[in-house]
């Protein structure tokens, strides 16, 4: 749950400096983009929490399959500005997902204490 608020405010931070950049039409690429890494993040530390207290095997296994939602995300930022490249310009997009999954990223260090 403080993974999921921790994603929101980062993406309503990152929204609105895109915004102050970039217009309103960059306010939708970001905040979508952003609520995904924060979905996707959420769910890879809940993979990887299951695994903490299982064999390394199990624990490695559970940690590639959250670096694997992640490189999903990224898939889904080549599809979008490839097809919707009107709605989902490149660099709000990317600063939406990159923006917020990386400082969440960061916080998954505290699982490993």
């Amino acid at each position: 749950m403080r993974d999921a608020l921790i994603g929101i405010a980062l993406t309503a931070l990152i929204t609105g400096v895109v915004w102050v950049f970039w217009g309103s039409s960059a306010i939708m690429p970001t905040a979508v983009f952003g609520l995904l890494a924060a979905g996707i993040h959420v769910a890879a530390v809940a993979l990887l929490k299951s695994g903490l207290r299982q064999s390394f095997g199990t624990l490695m296994w559970r940690w590639s399959m959250g670096m694997g939602l992640r490189l999903i995300g990224v898939v889904l930022f080549a599809v979008a500005v490839t097809l919707q490249g009107d709605r989902f310009p490149a660099i709000p997009t990317a600063i939406g997902y990159v923006g917020v999954l990386l400082p969440l990223m960061l916080t998954e260090m505290r699982l490993i204490r």
